[in-house]
């Protein structure tokens, strides 16, 4: 979350950034904040004037017995009980005063960088590169549904019989394919520097705070209520979160980290063309990539986090394009996005396939993740980056659609070692 500093020290930036994401009400809320401050720290004024009254007193009070002046040392001891009868009334408004400033603070998203254009959604982002070259096919190409029924890869129907639309079967040397992809995007994050580990898929309320899921996205996220846990929307949940409530040593930065899961996402509302076969699921598999840095370093890394994202596609020899996101269309925790889409023959448009996130301090804010520097051992927040490196249920359908014959799938050359085969088809 935004911190307080920032808010009291730069608000009119601070209220530009959010009307800039298209935030409502973003004056009134952020002038709630500051009145809520001044209410808290007021309080806390208050039980420090309080708190000293009462020492002083206390102090005459032995004397005064000493001196057999027991009427006196009442009329003190009376004052200390009204003092702290006050104490208690000042910690109660405080104490209510500061949960209703988080519960505030909570609502309200980052605000984007300088560079993150004007705009009002996904037709206002910006193409800052393009790469590859669209296939072109002398008959109307199919669709990767139509596609993975004639070839037996992918059983949507039999997903919907066991557990509902949007839970794919995944059939012979598909199923294999996606073992490839998983296996050839953690071999490449290795050699980038990434240390791989293997998360949880269930995570506790504290930690879908900690990285901005909660509240925000909390319709969005499967719940266990029994156990109050929710299966993770992305591996940068349980990843960033290991670094909740740790102050790292700056020759620590930047960490590096990187995670195969499965996800699991609700996606509300979601029906149409739009989401056919593998253009949206509730369960799929991807690899993230995670990095912890310092305020200063932070955007080298993203930097390399872009170059890195844009290498797999090229070696899976896909046409994409990468699009800085305008104000309206990035993420609640995000102060930049970018945002990696690929090319998909048969639907003739752009499939979003990664989106790689500088978050600058903020969800270092509501981890309390932080670092010492080296110089002066002053303790500061860090940054937090996370990117999709890759998902894999769009980047199969462009793979299906982009290398279709009349025989199969051509294989990238690149996933052939991983899978043992260069075509897709029905024969195990």
């Amino acid at each position: 979350m935004l911190t307080l500093k920032l808010i009291s020290e730069e608000t009119e930036r601070v209220i530009k950034g959010l009307e800039k994401k298209h935030f409502t009400n973003a004056r009134k809320t952020i002038e709630k904040v500051l009145e809520l401050d001044r209410l808290r720290r007021t309080n806390q004024q208050q039980l420090d004037s309080g708190k000293q009254q009462q020492n002083q007193l206390s102090r005459q009070i032995g004397g005064l017995m000493k001196e057999g002046k027991k009427n006196e040392a009442e009329e003190i001891k009376n004052k200390v009980a009204e003092l702290k009868a006050t104490d208690k009334t000042l910690r109660e408004e405080m104490e209510k005063a500061q949960n209703a400033l988080n519960e505030v603070l909570l609502t309200i998203p980052n605000i984007p960088n300088d560079d993150v254009p004007e705009g009002k959604d996904a037709s206002d982002n910006v193409v800052v590169k393009e790469g590859g070259t669209k296939p072109i096919f002398n008959e109307k190409a199919l669709c990767h549904w139509d596609l993975c029924k004639k070839f037996n890869l992918v059983d949507f129907d039999l997903g919907v019989k066991i557990t509902g639309a949007g839970f794919p079967i995944y059939i012979g040397k598909m199923a294999r394919l996606q073992r490839a992809l998983e296996a050839f995007f953690l071999d490449e994050a290795r050699k980038s520097g990434y240390l791989e580990i293997q998360p949880p898929l269930l995570v506790n309320q504290a930690s879908g705070l900690g990285t901005g899921q909660l509240p925000d996205k909390e319709g969005q996220m499967y719940h266990a209520q029994t156990d109050d846990l929710y299966l993770i929307p992305t591996a940068e949940v349980p990843v960033t979160n290991i670094f909740r409530d740790e102050i790292l040593e700056e020759e620590q930065l930047p960490v590096k980290r990187c995670a195969y899961s499965s996800c699991f996402r609700r996606e509300a509302g979601s029906y149409g063309k739009d989401v056919r076969g593998l253009n949206r699921l509730h369960q799929f598999d991807k690899v993230e990539i995670v990095r912890i840095d310092t305020p200063q370093h932070s955007y080298q890394s993203l930097a390399e986090m872009l170059d890195h994202v844009e290498r797999l596609l090229q070696k899976l020899e896909l046409p994409y394009h990468i699009l800085r996101l305008c104000g309206g269309d990035m993420s609640f925790t995000s102060a930049i996005c970018y945002d990696f889409e690929v090319w998909s023959a048969a639907q003739e448009r752009w499939l979003e396939v990664s989106s790689v996130s500088n978050f600058e301090n903020y969800q270092a804010n509501r981890l309390h993740c932080r670092y010492r520097r080296s110089a002066d051992k002053k303790i500061e927040l860090c940054h937090t980056l996370n990117g999709s490196a890759l998902a894999l249920p769009r980047i199969v359908a462009a793979i299906i659609e982009n290398n279709q014959t009349a025989e199969g799938i051509r294989v990238p050359k690149v996933l052939v070692p991983y899978c043992g085969f260069e075509l897709l088809d029905d024969k195990n």
